[in-house]
């Protein structure tokens, strides 16, 4: 299948004991669907100018999202479960324990953006679990 060319705004709020803490990512990448998966690759830039790899497999049930680059990580989203893994950065790794509440995906259309919602809640090398909100949204790029 042939991928669409895409724009992408991603954020996540942290929230820590009501002190919110925001990211935002903007980049270009390439989204793909295939039966009832989606998946979607771009690439961001390190403080440290390196480039991270990122890729979002999005399926009915669950997401993954993978990172490549100065930081490693392979996090896990399944609904009302725990997941592990372990987030490598250059300052050493850390453990994550990840416990998704809820999950909501609206694929890309030639009519519509795709957006992707996760709530969850992280603990990292075991300490109080944080609550987390992740916030994608996905548009194609303007065609030439």
């Amino acid at each position: 299948m042939k991928p669409k060319s895409i724009t992408i705004n991603m954020q996540t709020i942290i929230d820590n004991d009501g002190q919110m803490e925001y990211n935002r990512i903007n980049a270009t990448g390439a989204y793909y669907e295939k039966g009832d998966r989606c998946i979607l690759t771009f690439e961001e830039t390190s403080d440290d100018g390196a480039p991270i790899k990122n890729l979002i497999t999005i399926n009915p049930d669950k997401v993954s999202i993978k990172r490549v680059g100065p930081v490693a990580m392979h996090q896990q989203f399944h609904t009302s479960r725990k997941t592990e893994n372990v987030f490598q950065h250059p300052h050493g790794n850390i453990h994550m324990e990840t416990h998704t509440d809820t999950i909501s995906f609206q694929s890309l259309t030639d009519e519509q953006n795709g957006f992707l919602t996760i709530d969850y809640s992280v603990s990292l090398n075991g300490q109080e679990e944080r609550k987390h909100k992740l916030e994608l949204t996905i548009k194609k790029e303007d065609a030439e």
